[in-house]
């Protein structure tokens, strides 16, 4: 199962070229990451996760400029992979245009007094087992 979301591209999100500036890529992932793990779970009654998680690599893919602004355009968001501290994310970034970028990053739980890394914990090993695709 993959987790879909909407974002919007604002004015400022364009460069000078009048395209999405490269690095607001990663704050759309963020964003659709957030509604991933904490507003849509809130919105359902549920608890928040991965509040003490950080991005520990990421990587795009551009494929099709995003040259609108004040336009919608759809992320869908996947497990790829499932360690002892550590979870891949994928995200399709696309719009009726086709997939504008592939994106990966790599979440590491950290323990908030130590500013280690930590196990997962089973909780969040069935949370994010509901998403993974191989």
């Amino acid at each position: 199962m993959r987790f879909k979301t909407k974002q919007f591209i604002r004015w400022d999100d364009l460069d000078a070229f009048g395209h999405v500036n490269n690095a607001k890529y990663l704050v759309f992932v963020q964003e659709a990451r957030i509604d991933m793990f904490w507003k849509s779970r809130v919105q359902a009654g549920l608890k928040p996760v991965f509040d003490d998680m950080v991005v520990a690599r990421a990587e795009v893919d551009y494929k099709i400029a995003i040259t609108q602004t004040n336009q919608d355009f759809d992320i869908e968001i996947w497990v790829s992979k499932i360690g002892g501290a550590a979870f891949d994310l994928e995200y399709k970034i696309f719009s009726s245009a086709g997939e504008h970028a592939h994106v990966k990053t790599v979440q590491v739980a950290v323990d908030l007094v130590t500013k280690k890394s930590r196990r997962l914990t089973e909780q969040e090993r069935e949370i994010l087992n509901g998403y993974l695709e191989n």
